[in-house]
């Protein structure tokens, strides 16, 4: 068996870091906030003794990759751009690209704006992008914030979050990712009033090991946020608005790659931001999608909480596409 190689390389104007496993043709794994290159370990071997050069990196401003302070480095043209050079630096012309959260909407952004490099596409909960035509994603979120704690509201001010965060990465870390798991009910945080801080309204975890996380892989997550802080991955969160009006070109428009879909009955995403009934809406933003499958139990850590069903899926989705 092939094992991680971890790379480090200059790419579109930042160092990004990269985990690579496999010979063949590629496939580039791209992770959400606040995920890591790891959120996809438990895949990588798999897929790799499957046929495929699997690589995933960390994303802008995450992990062991560079992340500028300004968040106007953290609009399409840059987060597409870090793909196109990644592409370009491991010398294919194109890959199947799989996703989720954050990383998934750049994929999408990919997908429309440069549509030859896209090979196909595995989405992982977010099965189409949130955007609301009619108003921006931050003017949403700061309507609900009137009423209760939302956690996109709270990210935006630059200065309290990335403190509060920085200064309790653990205690953060290990209640969101119980909180984001089919173990809560994520919005129950709601309940909280406007104010209150993110750790403050987040749950109290069990104590680790969970039957799908070890008390290893909460370190690594640790590590890695502990040394960078979180601002980089904050300014994903405030740059969803420049994104949003980026985008006006293609709203609206459907992506031609082969399309895969994999959700859980048990997601926030899938439960408050995209849309009433977001499973049949997914051919409205997909023009070729070939599966949808639901997994049971599990909540947004679905490569973590449900890893053997979702590689297995994956597989299979290569399969096809191949």
């Amino acid at each position: 068996m092939a094992y991680w190689q971890h790379r480090h390389a200059r790419i579109n104007g930042i160092g990004m870091h990269y985990v690579e496993q496999g010979e063949g043709p590629l496939l580039i794994l791209c992770h959400g906030f606040p995920h890591l290159w790891l959120s996809w370990h438990r895949q990588m071997p798999a897929l790799a003794d499957a046929g495929w050069r699997v690589v995933a990196p960390d994303m802008r401003g995450m992990g062991q990759t560079d992340a500028p302070v300004d968040a106007s480095a953290y609009d399409i043209d840059h987060v597409v751009g870090d793909l196109i050079g990644l592409l370009d630096h491991l010398g294919d012309e194109q890959a199947v690209f799989a996703g989720l959260d954050f990383g998934l909407f750049t994929i999408y952004d990919l997908a429309h704006r440069h549509p030859e490099r896209v090979r196909g596409i595995i989405a992982l909960q977010n099965p189409h992008f949130p955007d609301r035509p009619d108003i921006s994603p931050l003017a949403e979120a700061s309507e609900w914030a009137k009423e209760h704690f939302v956690h996109i509201d709270y990210f935006v001010p630059v200065g309290p979050a990335d403190r509060d965060l920085a200064a309790r990465p653990r205690t953060f870390l290990h209640r969101l990712f119980y909180a984001l798991s089919g173990d809560f009910h994520y919005i129950d945080i709601w309940r909280h009033p406007p104010g209150t801080s993110y750790i403050d309204a987040l749950p109290q975890a069990p104590p680790l090991p969970w039957p799908w996380l070890t008390e290893w892989e909460l370190e690594w997550f640790v590590s890695e946020y502990a040394r960078s802080g979180f601002t980089g991955g904050l300014n994903w969160y405030r740059t969803m608005d420049v994104r949003w009006a980026q985008r006006a070109s293609y709203r609206g428009r459907k992506t031609s790659q082969p399309f895969y879909f994999i959700g859980s009955d048990r997601d926030v995403d899938l439960e408050v931001w995209h849309g009433d009934d977001p499973i049949p809406a997914i051919t409205d933003h997909h023009a070729d999608v070939r599966r949808v499958e639901l997994i049971t139990g599990a909540g947004h850590m679905m490569q973590l909480e449900a890893a053997d069903t979702v590689t297995a899926l994956m597989i299979e989705f290569l399969k096809d596409l191949a």
